[in-house]
């Protein structure tokens, strides 16, 4: 079967298709949307006595990693512009109510309008994108062509069917996201809810099977959020948890294998290119024992460490798990234990922040790291590696980041060559890409529009070095991304704070922390395929 990527270089409206006929590449948007949301679908196959017919079938929407991706974003945003320095204020996408085939991959192709209604000549708009329904949450994703033009991506699951909303908001214009301070150029205006109604067809789908160590390799992940049989009357309890459903409460599969109910999100579960395992505490003892994880990045992973070892372990004593920490960990039962270190990256002295990668100009912090990898008989068997809320903050400019982040991939293969020289094994090391900030913080220094670039530079310097080959990418950012447009999962810059029944920053009593608990599971899985 053909691969059918999203590019670049697909023509306008390309994938727009539908099983008796296709789309003429000349019509218009406007006609295409028209034409959706009036042709009902009755997809007839002739029947023969002699004759088995096969349904037409349709890839996971995937969106390839860009070739030369930091030279190509520079190239990009200093490029002058023709267009007079024009900004944008809308798109030519109508907002008329539209029919789609489930679970074809539609291709919506639209231009930026500046405030003159002139079309504009150069991308760089950060278009957010939200597919919803009551059992559904995904980004679709957006290409910039580059030249004004962008496509959005669209794709429901077999058997996802009704009404959606497809949100497109306009966050930053041009590349104004990326500058130091970018708070005064926000522009944060949605420009459409369109009504979206998915109709089954006769199409299906590679079936979605449980991720192995190969999907790991997956630079940019476009998955989704699904949501399965949920209490209506789900509320937060004394300890600020949402234990709705029982902790045995089965996945609905493909969308994910094990205990669901553990994760408390009252149904809700991701998956990607692949679905994901969901660990009992025994699947996850038995995995982890005896080895050793090694954490670099931000407090997020303090969060994460602590609900892996709160939700999943059943460790009750995490005092110790702190930005700056080495302890090994006993299971409940006493037959396991696995040890796990964690080092903050947003400064070189663990109490400070908003210094990043530029942590490693100072030479007893890189001594510290160093230490991890030479100075013990073993070496970690994982590394988790993650970097840019802080860098976010501190550089300023995205030419001195990629310089730094060079810098960073350099320092961490020059660390793992000094592991071969010992004799031993390179742990595998995987970069969790830094999540997408939420409510307030989508203005701020740390934006989604700079973390995505701040992940796509990370992930290119550290792939060509080869630092990826045996782990792979974790993308944080596209399973946050679904829930970043309010505070009900993050307090901003953090999905995994502690369950609590208290006042929230959103004014709400309690928060949901089910997308860090799923990360736990992400993770386990990327560590368990070895």
């Amino acid at each position: 079967m053909k691969k059918h990527s999203p590019s670049p270089s697909l023509p306008l409206l390309s994938l727009l298709s539908l099983h008796c006929c296709s789309i003429p590449s000349l019509l218009s948007p406007f006609i295409v949307l028209l034409l959706f949301s009036s042709f009902h679908f009755h997809p007839h196959y002739p029947s023969f006595s002699s004759t088995t017919i096969t349904p037409p079938s349709s890839p996971w929407i995937s969106v390839p990693f860009s070739q030369n991706y930091t030279s190509t974003l520079l190239s990009r945003w200093l490029t002058p512009s023709p267009c007079n320095n024009s900004l944008t204020t809308q798109i030519s996408l109508p907002s008329t109510p539209i029919a789609l085939p489930s679970p074809e991959i539609t291709t919506l192709t639209f231009h930026a309008i500046d405030e003159q209604g002139k079309r504009q000549c150069l991308g760089g708009d950060y278009f957010e994108t939200d597919l919803s329904s009551p059992s559904w949450k995904s980004r679709p994703p957006v290409v910039d062509h580059g030249n004004g033009s962008y496509s959005i991506h669209i794709q429901v699951g077999s058997g996802f069917t009704g009404e959606f909303n497809l949100t497109i908001t306009l966050l930053f214009r041009h590349y104004l996201g990326l500058k130091h301070s970018p708070e005064r150029f926000k522009f944060r205006e949605e420009l459409r809810n369109i009504p979206v109604r998915f109709v089954q067809s006769s199409v299906v789908l590679p079936n979605l099977e449980i991720c192995k160590s190969d999907d790991f390799s997956r630079e940019v992940w476009s998955g989704r959020w699904t949501h399965h049989p949920q209490s209506r009357d789900c509320e937060v309890d004394e300890q600020g948890r949402y234990r709705c459903l029982g902790p045995d409460f089965a996945c609905m599969q493909p969308w994910c294998h094990g205990p669901l109910g553990s994760l408390e999100s009252n149904g809700w579960v991701y998956s990607a290119h692949c679905s994901f395992r969901i660990f009992t505490q025994e699947s996850a003892w038995q995995c982890l024992d005896k080895k050793w994880l090694f954490f670099w990045g931000d407090s997020n992973h303090v969060d994460t460490i602590r609900n892996l070892l709160t939700f999943v372990l059943g460790v009750t004593d995490t005092e110790a798990v702190q930005r700056l920490f080495d302890r090994n960990f006993t299971s409940p039962n006493g037959l396991w234990s696995v040890r796990i270190t964690n080092v903050f990256n947003g400064h070189w002295n663990h109490t400070r922040n908003y210094l990043g990668v530029d942590s490693l100009d100072n030479e007893e912090y890189v001594q510290l790291l160093r230490g991890y990898f030479s100075n013990e008989d073993s070496v970690p068997d994982v590394a988790m590696l993650n970097s840019g809320l802080h860098d976010g903050v501190h550089f300023r400019s995205l030419k001195r980041f990629a310089l730094s982040a060079e810098r960073a991939a350099n320092f961490w293969i020059e660390v793992m060559r000094h592991v071969d020289a010992r004799g031993k094994r390179r742990p595998r090391i995987f970069y969790r890409t830094t999540i997408a900030t939420a409510g307030y913080a989508r203005d701020l220094a740390f934006n989604p529009h700079k973390m995505e670039v701040y992940n796509g530079i990370m992930v290119e310097k550290f792939q060509k070095k080869g630092l990826l080959r045996d782990g792979g990418v974790v993308d944080q950012f596209d399973m946050s991304f679904p829930w970043h447009y309010d505070n009900r999962c993050s307090d901003g810059v953090h999905y995994g704070r502690a369950p609590a029944k208290s006042l929230w920053r959103d004014g709400k009593v309690g928060h949901h922390y089910f997308v860090d608990l799923m990360l736990c599971h992400v993770l386990l899985n990327a560590i368990c395929n070895e």
